[in-house]
């Protein structure tokens, strides 16, 4: 009881701060509309979604905690196409679903972050990186094993904490995890290329003006990052020729979600000219939000 009133306490506070805040160059888009209700019973607990970069209007998808190692293959209508078993991987409790580059060029990557840690007991997160397969849109929940992944050990440079937000910037490679039980999230990066043979610490880059994110994504040409909550979502723009994790120090611009059970999975869509949500439960709905106006310039700060 007393959790959920503290995190009440962040919700608000968070949506207060954005109100009061966001400046210039504002984001917009156009209220969420339900495109479709997911029809497989095997997604149960959403809590990642991407959009496929080599497999048109598809969406990868993978359950929360105590879920085998599996991702799943949808399209825009909710349909199943393909579940897809990474074999050699692990699955403690995947949170997040990214994609971008990697180790060979002209190869886009998914990576699945192992990063949550509730009662934060865990040392260690990982991530496990494999090239985004191939998906026929006339398949009907084909069953394929793909694998062995790389897999990146990262630890947190203070202490282990609790994380539901994994970005991948799809300029350079570099690895953010954003942390959820904070009154402000906290950003920690792992420069590219990391390490598959040993630990990679990370670095403790920047605060959010809100704690509880749950779920985040960075569009596909770099430009846009997008970190949601429960209830909200806060949209930046990223400045030119900076890391990406100077866009959370400039200023942002916030969008009402639909209400959903427990919204967590948010992605942009493969243009960049929109984002979708799904919440975790059986049969919910894929909602999308599709751009109205994009700032001229970006804000630096």
């Amino acid at each position: 009881m007393k959790a959920k009133l503290i995190y009440s306490i962040f919700i608000l506070f968070g949506l207060f701060y954005s109100t009061t805040i966001a400046s210039q160059g504002e984001l917009k888009f156009n209220p969420g509309k339900k495109i479709a209700t997911i029809k497989s019973n095997a997604i149960q607990e959403a809590s990642g979604i991407v959009a496929s970069r080599k497999n048109k209007s598809i969406l990868w998808v993978h359950n929360d905690s105590g879920n085998s190692s599996k991702i799943y293959a949808i399209n825009y209508s909710g349909k199943l196409l393909g579940t897809f078993t990474i074999e050699g991987a692990h699955s403690r409790d995947w949170e997040d679903i990214a994609i971008g580059p990697g180790p060979n060029k002209n190869t886009d990557y998914l990576y699945i972050g192992d990063i949550g840690n509730n009662e934060g007991k865990y040392p260690t997160i990982t991530i496990c990186r494999i090239p985004e397969p191939n998906i026929n849109s006339k398949f009907s929940d084909k069953k394929i094993k793909i694998g062995p992944p790389d897999v990146i050990e990262l630890t947190y440079p203070d202490s282990p904490r609790d994380a539901e937000t994994l970005l991948v910037d799809p300029l350079y490679g570099d690895i953010y995890v954003v942390t959820k039980r904070n009154i402000f999230s906290r950003v920690y990066h792992a420069p590219y290329p990391q390490s598959t043979d040993k630990p990679n610490v990370m670095i403790h880059v920047t605060l959010l003006p809100w704690g509880l994110a749950t779920g985040g994504d960075v569009s596909p040409d770099g430009k846009l990052i997008i970190i949601r909550g429960p209830s909200a979502a806060l949209i930046w723009r990223r400045p030119e020729n900076e890391p990406l994790w100077r866009a959370f120090l400039g200023s942002y611009s916030t969008i009402e979600l639909m209400p959903e059970p427990q919204g967590e999975a948010i992605c942009f869509d493969s243009d960049g000219l929109g984002f979708f949500t799904l919440s975790e439960g059986t049969k919910q709905p894929l909602y999308y939000y599709s751009v109205m106006s994009l700032p001229e310039e970006p804000n630096n700060p």
